[in-house]
């Protein structure tokens, strides 16, 4: 069975869909057929997505979507089951890192900025994609946690915090939805070359190689391969997961 065939009109969410990690599964699933419904804080980096999919023959929307605000995630679902009468998949990727601290340093705004739209916006987002998948025929969702979201950092608190909350409410919703046609995996990626990363890093891709066991950083691809067989059924007997794209970082 081909991709093309797995994912033809395949009605897919896809949050922070707007750059990096996000924006690359957006173009990969629209070029295998699916129909791709975006969100994104920024509005113009995300119909900036939803027009390079159009022009290449694909179909997607955009909705501009704070996922930290519970109306906007169910309006983003909404704009999927109006449009298109179903949903099949999602992948809740919308996340961000403020500045490096130590947690008493840690201003308050940040703590809960990214608590507010690393987990709960995660957990907002599955909220509405469950109900529309269980009123419908079942469904795949894929959150991004972190290989941060397995192990801790230093002057991170808040957002290891978070990302190990995402892999628990994967589990515990995994669990939940097991014999109801809903699968529920994560992904670890460790670190990616995306815009995110080159604002830590100042554009330097070498500056984590040493804490790397392969000695790179990641392509965006090379997640968004591991994120689509996720979604698809070709992992129809996996959920309640976390499957790691680190370079080897988790098994140290």
């Amino acid at each position: 069975m081909s991709q093309g065939s797995l994912w033809r009109d395949k009605v897919v969410i896809v949050t922070g869909g707007g750059s990096g990690i996000g924006r690359d599964v957006c173009l990969a699933l629209a070029r295998e057929g699916a129909r791709v419904v975006i969100g994104n804080r920024t509005a113009q980096s995300g119909q900036a997505v939803v027009e390079e999919i159009l022009a290449g023959g694909g179909q997607a929307l955009f909705r501009a979507t704070d996922v930290s605000c519970a109306a906007d995630c169910q309006a983003l679902v909404a704009l999927a089951i109006n449009t298109y009468g179903r949903l099949d998949g999602a992948f809740n990727n919308a996340g961000l890192q403020r500045d490096f601290n130590d947690v008493h340093e840690t201003p308050l705004e940040d703590l809960s900025e990214v608590i507010d739209i690393d987990l709960k916006g995660v957990l907002y987002m599955m909220k509405y994609e469950a109900a529309a998948m269980l009123n419908g025929h079942g469904g795949a969702i894929v959150n991004n946690a972190s290989i941060f979201g397995l192990k801790a950092m230093p002057k991170t608190a808040c957002y290891v915090a978070a990302k190990h909350g995402v892999v628990g409410a994967t589990r515990a919703v995994a669990l939940d939805y097991a014999t109801r046609g809903i699968r529920v995996n994560a992904i670890c990626p460790g670190p990616i070359k995306t815009p995110s990363f080159d604002r830590v890093t100042g554009g330097d891709e070498h500056m984590y190689d040493e804490g790397v066991p392969m000695h790179r950083i990641g392509r965006p691809e090379e997640v968004t391969t591991a994120v689509l067989w996720l979604l698809s059924e070709q992992s129809s007997y996996v959920t309640g997961t976390t499957l790691s794209v680190d370079g080897g970082m988790s098994a140290e």
